[in-house]
């Protein structure tokens, strides 16, 4: 019978040591557990917000053209050469301009003979030899014999082709003495100012992108990397491609880079926050 009384009251204390024990264990490891799990959300969302783009480079003039003949003729003089570096306003060839000159003559002849006769017409205006009207026209003969002068000149200067900016010469397309039709290419001008680096990113990022953003680029010709930041997103995007075209700009000028050179280039996007995207939606 004793026993049998001691059992509960043992088990009870028993029981009693046991709740507390557990209810301060429980505080402990979810204050241990706490932190851990913290830490990892943060790294997660910071990986998250942060990726990088590795895309396809292209090295490209800010200015280029390809110059054409503005005339049908044959070429008299071809003044530059692969590679040859000239300023803006150089002779880069010469058609043969002998009709075009004569053409000059004849119209310069044709002004000088209507102010002639237009200072005669005055001279009888005054003895009142002649009226108003005969004054007038030979005024308009004259006018119209300086604006056929006019467009004579301008068919002669396009005989000439002259570089409409600084650079080097890329490609030459035609000979000395070749005749050949309006719009016939002549040469590749590109300009020697700095280069801009030409990309073309997924379509699936564009939200990520933005101007000022840095560029590290990788270029293979030299094996060397240099700095650029984002300068141009285009307002377009390739459907078929699914990609959006970007521009960057060096950040400093480096001679050994030259139009044309490809590489690699990695840019570090921004994706939007949570918080960003909780304040677009209602």
């Amino acid at each position: 019978m004793p026993s049998s009384r001691l059992r509960p009251r043992s088990a009870g204390m028993l029981l009693g040591f046991a709740l507390p024990l557990l209810g301060l264990s429980a505080p402990a490891s979810a204050q241990q557990s706490a932190p851990q799990s913290t830490q990892q959300s943060t790294q997660h969302s910071a990986q998250q917000s942060r990726s990088e783009l590795t895309m396809r480079a292209l090295l490209a003039p800010q200015q280029e053209a390809t110059l054409s003949s503005r005339m049908e003729g044959t070429l008299d003089e071809l003044a530059v050469s692969l590679g040859a570096t000239v300023a803006e306003g150089d002779v880069l060839a010469r058609f043969d301009c002998r009709i075009e000159q004569a053409r000059v003559n004849v119209a310069n002849t044709e002004l000088g003979v209507a102010r002639l006769n237009s200072q005669a017409k005055d001279r009888l205006r005054r003895l009142d030899a002649v009226g108003d009207l005969e004054v007038a026209l030979a005024r308009a003969e004259v006018d119209k014999a300086q604006s056929a002068l006019n467009l004579a000149a301008v068919q002669r200067d396009r005989c000439t082709l002259k570089a409409p900016f600084a650079g080097r010469i890329a490609a030459v397309h035609v000979k000395p003495f070749q005749t050949m039709a309006a719009g016939t290419p002549i040469a590749d001008l590109v300009g020697d100012g700095p280069l801009k680096v030409r990309l073309n990113a997924p379509s699936a990022h564009l939200s990520e992108l933005g101007e000022g953003q840095p560029v590290s680029l990788d270029v293979s010709e030299t094996g060397k990397r240099y700095a650029a930041t984002l300068s141009a997103v285009s307002a377009r995007i390739d459907a078929v491609a699914q990609t959006v075209e970007l521009e960057a700009r060096l950040d400093q000028a480096h001679d050994e880079l030259m139009p044309g050179m490809t590489g690699r280039a990695t840019l570090v996007a921004e994706s939007p926050t949570t918080e960003d995207s909780d304040e677009g939606t209602p």
